[in-house]
């Protein structure tokens, strides 16, 4: 496997990541987590995950979750990721293309803090100007 590049998980893979179900996806992770020592993903992935635990009144699950999230790296919103989110969806709506606010910022994300998006989802990402995306998911 060629040398992983420092990256941002979306909501899917993380998801994915966490259920530890597809071969692939999890041995990428275990390889990135050698490399780096932590995850890194948005406060907005950190909201999804959280509000679907919730939702389910997964007690357990939320509490794990909790303790994940602090030995991995939650990236806030910041002033710069909220500018790079609106310019990103004046182009997404000029081209007719938008996307989810959500993955709006995510990507904004992403590109404000130089990392590569991983998603399960990169065609619905690919039409982001500079945003680079990966999927843990192929061997």
């Amino acid at each position: 496997m060629a040398t992983l590049a420092p990256a941002l998980l979306d909501t899917d893979t993380l998801s994915e990541i966490m259920r530890g179900r597809h071969t692939a996806l999890v041995q990428k992770s275990r390889q990135y987590l050698q490399a780096y020592g932590y995850f890194s993903f948005s406060i907005i992935t950190r909201y999804e995950i959280l509000r679907g635990l919730k939702a389910k009144r997964a007690t357990a699950k939320s509490a794990a979750f909790e303790q994940f999230c602090q030995v991995n790296q939650v990236l806030p919103l910041t002033d710069p990721i909220i500018v790079r989110a609106a310019e990103i969806y004046a182009d997404l709506k000029r081209q007719g293309q938008l996307i989810s606010d959500a993955d709006i910022l995510i990507a904004a994300t992403a590109l404000t803090n130089g990392l590569v998006l991983v998603t399960n989802n990169v065609a619905h990402f690919q039409r982001i100007a500079g945003l680079k995306t990966l999927s843990w998911k192929s061997p």
